[in-house]
């Protein structure tokens, strides 16, 4: 088979929509008829992916006992979060697993797309036992190791999830195989060595599909960024951009490298009519805020009132987003510090231990970052920004 390569982006969904995470899959939207609406896209009538999505709806109403036809509606919901951003979707994909949701044992396609969703919603425990007995069922089930990688990067758990990259090396193409390694070692002491293996395995497959070229690109262009390499980081980032399929994840970090180099003008441009995205939306007020741009006051707006919707569901996933919008564009350093401690608790990646040392430094309290200093220490992760900003940390002790 040609390896899933929606698991390598899909990971860091968790990161994405705030609006799509606890309150949504809680409570996921059931149709009541077959000729219910759902969503009306008339701008995008004609848009392929559109049109797939209509052939997939049609098919599992068409047999609502077929398992199989559920996966891969749900999997195609699921993919217009990460092209789109748009949170909705997610419901959409939990309401498709509906007959099979609550089952102790279901089939192994609906476990594995069961455990995407829980990650989602940062049910990192309940997912990894779903993809385990996924595994466990069948070995060679290449996305429920993948899966198994990303929940334990997001966990900062590097054995366990190269263990699973091992896994999936043996499954997927050589540069998926190379990437996932490569992620490992970026946060593990050998940065060096994730580059110019990236590099060497992109390098033999000029002709790999698209994706997985972004996604490869991707992370090439972040761990250059964390070595302090913009040049480098930058052109990776373009040659993803280059490949013209849509991205939520590639555009925000992209975003965000422009928006350290104080760039944000470009970032305005970069993410026009791009607000649908709650993440990309971030990026517009905090590019806004730098500029002075009129349009910030809607989209703080915009997005104070969807992080309130988020609380009122109870929904505590969305916390780094949140504290990067009461830091960077409300100016509240110790609110911020509170979600920026309360999100490093569940995630624990580059950008998570960021948005705690800044609140920390901000807020004037560099023991509330101690746990990402020992994190720091004990990786030995290469970043040019969280290393500066340690220093500025112990500065003001």
């Amino acid at each position: 088979m040609r390896f899933p390569y929606l698991f390598a982006r899909w990971w860091l969904l968790p990161l994405l929509p705030l609006v799509a995470s606890a309150g949504v899959l809680a409570a996921p939207f059931t149709p009541t008829s077959d000729q219910q609406v759902l969503e009306v896209l008339p701008a995008r009538a004609a848009d392929p992916r559109m049109q797939a999505l209509r052939e997939l709806r049609a098919a599992a109403a068409r047999q609502p006992h077929d398992a199989n036809a559920a996966v891969r509606l749900a999997r195609r919901y699921y993919a217009e979060v990460a092209a789109e951003g748009d949170p909705r979707y997610i419901g959409y994909a939990q309401a498709a697993l509906a007959p099979w949701w609550a089952l102790p044992e279901p089939p192994t396609p609906v476990r594995v797309m069961r455990a995407i969703l829980l990650q989602f919603n940062h049910q990192f425990d309940a997912a990894l036992a779903d993809l385990g007995a996924a595994v466990q069922q069948d070995p060679r089930n290449g996305e429920a190791w993948a899966w198994q990688a990303a929940i334990h990067m997001v966990r900062a758990d590097y054995p366990s999830a190269r263990r699973a990259c091992e896994q999936v090396a043996q499954l997927a193409t050589p540069l998926i195989g190379a990437a996932c390694f490569a992620h490992v070692d970026s946060h593990t002491g050998q940065a060096a060595a994730a580059v110019n293996s990236l590099q060497a395995a992109l390098s033999k497959a000029p002709a790999a599909p698209p994706e997985e070229q972004l996604w490869a690109l991707t992370r090439l262009g972040e761990i250059e960024e964390r070595r302090g390499r913009p040049v480098e980081a930058a052109a990776a980032f373009q040659r993803a951009l280059a490949l013209g399929h849509a991205d939520v994840y590639l555009l925000a970090a992209y975003a965000d490298f422009l928006l350290d180099r104080g760039r944000a003008a470009d970032v305005l441009v970069l993410l026009k009519d791009q607000a649908r995205s709650d993440l990309l939306l971030l990026r517009l007020a905090l590019a806004a805020k730098a500029t002075n741009d009129p349009r910030g006051a809607a989209w703080r707006a915009d997005l104070a009132a969807r992080f309130e919707a988020a609380r009122l569901r109870g929904d505590a996933t969305h916390q780094k987003e949140e504290s990067r919008f009461v830091l960077g564009v409300l100016g509240q350093a110790e609110p911020a510090l509170v979600l920026a401690r309360q999100n490093y608790a569940v995630q624990r990646e580059p950008a998570d231990a960021r948005i705690l040392l800044e609140a920390a430094v901000a807020a004037r309290q560099p023991a509330a970052a101690e746990p990402v200093l020992q994190w720091m220490a004990s990786s030995r992760i290469e970043s040019v920004a969280l290393q500066a900003l340690a220093r500025q940390l112990k500065g003001g002790q």
